[in-house]
C-alpha cells in the first residue's frame, strides 16, 4: 500500500510540474524559431499562451511575422533571456522602413537611438569610400546616410533630405568620414512582461491565472547552456513510478505465493543476518546507441556563430542561445543543429531529429564554422 501511495504521489508531482504551463512552444513549418510566452502563434496557440501585443503569424513561406504599427517584419531570432527580437524587412529595404518606423501602440522599443542624416547626392559626386543605400538610390540620385553631422555639412554637392533618430543596437563610436547603408537587422526590446530573472534562473514565464495579466515563473529547474535538466526530470517522472509499481507487483506476487503454499507472512522466521534482496528492475529506453550518436556531425562554433541551412542561433531543445567555441551536433541530411549535450540526450531517448523527425544515416566529421 505504501508503494501505491508513492506511485500516485510521484505521478501527481510530475503532472503538476509539466502541467503548470500548458502552452508548449510552437514554430512556423520546419523553421527552427521556437515561439513561446510572451509570444504566441495566433493560429496555433490559445489566447492565454501569449501576452497582449506579442501575437505572431506564419506567412506563405513559413516565416514568422511580427506586425508593428508601421507594417510587417520577419523575425530572425528571439532572445527570451535578454528580451530582444531581431527583425528584417521582407522587402529587403530596411532603411526605407526605418524612415517610417512607428512603434507607438506596440510593446516594443529601440535598444538605442542615434541621429542619422540622409543626403541626396548626384551619382558622379560620390566616391567609392562612401557606402550608398542602393534600395533608395536610382540612376539619377544616390542616397547616403551618416551619423556624422560634420560629414553631412562637408558634402556641399549633396542635399540634406532628413535628419531623424534611427533605432540601432549600439551607438557609433566614430564620428569620421563614413556613411552607412543601415542594412543591419532591426533589434527591438520590451520591458513588459519582465521575465529576464525567470529566464536567467532556467524558468519560463506564463500567466498566473486565466483571468488576469499577472505573470509568474514556472518549471523551477535550470536549463543551462547544456540544457539536459529537462531530460533528467522526464526520466525521473518515468523511472520512479515504474520502479514503485514494479516493487508493488513483486511484493504482491510474493505474498500470493506464500498464501498458496500455506505460509503466512507473520509466521516466517527471519534471519537478522540475511540481507534484504530487492527485485531488479531493468528499464530500457528506445533510441540510438552511442556509436551512432557519435557518428553524427559535430560543429565547433566560431565567432560568427553561422550555421548551415535554416538553423537559428538558439538551440531548439534548451532554448538557449549558442555561444562561440561551443560544441554543436548536426543531424545528417536535414542539417538541424543543437547543443551537443542536448541532442545526445535526446537521441538516447528518440532516434530521430526533434525538429523534422527524420531518422538519418551516420556521417561523421568535425569542422569549425
Amino acid at each position: 500500500m505504501d508503494f501505491l501511495k508513492l506511485f500516485f504521489s510521484l505521478s501527481l508531482i510530475c503532472h503538476l510540474t509539466f502541467a503548470a504551463n500548458d502552452c508548449p512552444f510552437s514554430m512556423c513549418g520546419n523553421y527552427v524559431l521556437p515561439i513561446r510566452f510572451p509570444f504566441r502563434l495566433a493560429s496555433q496557440q490559445p489566447q492565454n499562451c501569449g501576452y497582449p501585443g506579442f501575437d505572431l503569424h506564419c506567412n506563405s513561406q513559413d516565416l514568422t511575422v511580427l506586425n508593428l504599427p508601421s507594417g510587417d517584419f520577419i523575425l530572425r531570432s528571439i532572445n527570451y533571456r535578454a528580451q530582444v527580437v531581431q527583425l528584417y524587412d521582407p522587402y529587403k529595404c530596411l532603411p526605407k522602413r526605418l524612415l517610417e518606423l512607428n512603434l507607438s501602440g506596440s510593446p516594443f522599443k529601440a535598444i538605442y537611438y542615434q541621429n542619422y542624416t540622409f543626403l541626396s547626392c548626384p551619382p558622379e559626386s560620390t566616391t567609392s569610400r562612401f557606402t550608398s543605400i542602393n534600395c533608395l538610390s536610382n540612376s539619377s540620385t544616390t542616397t547616403l546616410a551618416t551619423s556624422s553631422m560634420n560629414l553631412a555639412i562637408s558634402l556641399t554637392m549633396c542635399k540634406i533630405t532628413d535628419t531623424l533618430p534611427i533605432p540601432v543596437s549600439r551607438p557609433d563610436q566614430l564620428d569620421g568620414d563614413f556613411t552607412s547603408d543601415l542594412g543591419d537587422d532591426l533589434r527591438l526590446t520590451w520591458d513588459i512582461p519582465n521575465c529576464d530573472d525567470c529566464e536567467a534562473n532556467g524558468g519560463s514565464c506564463a500567466f498566473k491565472s486565466s483571468t488576469g495579466q499577472e505573470t509568474t515563473c514556472f518549471y523551477n529547474f535550470r536549463r543551462g547552456t547544456k540544457g539536459i535538466s529537462i531530460f533528467k526530470i522526464i526520466a525521473l517522472c518515468i523511472a520512479l513510478p515504474a520502479v514503485a509499481a514494479s516493487m508493488s507487483i513483486a511484493i504482491f506476487m510474493c505474498f500470493m505465493d506464500r498464501r498458496r503454499l500455506g505460509v503466512h507472512p507473520n509466521n516466517i522466521q527471519h534471519n537478522p543476518n540475511e540481507a534484504a534482496i530487492a527485485p531488479v528492475v531493468v528499464i530500457s529506453t528506445p533510441g540510438l546507441d552511442e556509436g551512432t550518436i557519435e557518428s553524427y556531425t559535430k560543429v565547433i562554433l566560431g565567432e560568427s556563430r553561422r550555421l548551415p541551412g535554416l538553423n537559428n542561433i538558439t538551440c531548439p531543445i534548451c532554448l538557449s542561445d549558442y555561444n562561440a567555441k561551443e560544441t554543436l551536433r548536426c543531424i545528417p541530411e536535414c542539417q538541424h543543429c543543437f547543443h551537443a549535450d542536448c541532442i545526445d540526450e535526446w537521441l538516447r531517448l528518440k532516434g530521430s531529429c526533434p525538429v523534422c523527425r527524420n531518422s538519418p544515416s551516420p556521417a561523421a566529421h568535425v569542422y569549425t564554422q
